[in-house]
């Protein structure tokens, strides 16, 4: 980064949350599926959680028709609190009373769900001006530092938006946005063009974004400019592909874990993963695979 520019960590954290769950359908027909839960707090909870933890302060979700519990999750909720505490139950009422107190909340509409870039471009007014972070709750992140943290360490050194990658198995390609880049140090890349959801024999790469970005503000303009495309969706590589013309784009191999509770398979794997972690949870995991296996002469 030049000695010029000043460096600014980021403060906002976009949460695109309008989408209709229909992998999970019919149980989100009324429960969003952000809102299914990974052991005992919902997928948004966790999401939120690293943003926090990365250094933000504002969370802007950008919801949908039917999301209203989302908002209600993380606003205040007195009653409860008092009668937790009425109970005897300080430590659960602490635990209901920490979660608005996470962030400053702040919510935009997306009308109808018309793609990942579109969706950003709904929270322009938010983070027009700076740096921010998104992140894709179906993307569980376990990892130390945050994975955002990681991004913004790559921001720091290099001064540009920065992606978040993983290199996946050429059978996946055509699930991901795939990066066109030049390594320049270990497990960083200076981005050279994008395309999403590639066939298998036109994938430039292997290196496949991921559910964490970090983006510079001039993205809205080319969030602007966008014509429809996968899907006949306003695609976020899109704009990020325009958006290289302009000024230079980076990316990094996240160091950590993933858990993709974008699909049901996903979803029960990353339910069992986070209960191994807990020493209490482990034990009933184990006993019921043990209890399956006798059960079924397995």
């Amino acid at each position: 980064m030049s000695a010029a520019a000043e460096y600014k960590k980021i403060r906002t954290a976009v949460f695109p949350v309008a989408g209709l769950g229909t992998r999970f359908l019919p149980a989100t027909k009324d429960i969003p599926k952000e809102m299914m839960p990974l052991i005992d707090r919902p997928l948004i909870h966790h999401g939120v959680d690293e943003a926090v933890a990365s250094g933000c302060s504002r969370v802007v979700f950008v919801t949908g028709q039917g999301k209203e519990s989302i908002c209600r999750y993380f606003e205040p909720s007195f009653e409860l609190t008092a009668l937790l505490r009425e109970r005897g139950k300080a430590e659960l009422a602490d635990a209901v009373d920490s979660i608005y107190r996470l962030a400053e909340f702040h919510y935009a509409y997306q009308a109808k769900p018309l793609g990942l870039g579109h969706a950003v471009l709904c929270a322009e007014e938010f983070c027009r001006d700076e740096y921010f972070g998104l992140l894709l709750p179906d993307d569980v992140m376990i990892a130390e530092p945050t994975a955002l943290s990681q991004l913004e360490a790559v921001r720091e050194k290099y001064d540009g938006s920065v992606l978040c990658l993983e290199e996946v198995a050429p059978e996946d390609v055509s699930r991901y946005g795939i990066v066109d880049a030049e390594e320049i140090e270990p497990g960083v890349y200076r981005v050279r063009g994008l395309v999403e959801k590639p066939k298998r024999e036109e994938a430039p790469s292997r290196l496949a974004i991921m559910g964490r970005y970090l983006l510079s503000p001039k993205i809205f303009k080319h969030l602007k400019n966008l014509k429809r495309g996968a899907g006949g969706e306003y695609q976020l590589t899109d704009a990020i592909a325009s958006l290289l013309e302009e000024e230079p784009v980076y990316a990094t191999i996240y160091k950590g874990q993933r858990l993709d509770c974008g699909v049901k398979e996903g979803w029960i794997a990353a339910t069992v993963v986070k209960a191994l972690e807990d020493e209490k949870l482990r034990e009933i995991v184990l006993k019921a695979v043990e209890d399956f296996k006798a059960a079924h002469g397995a």
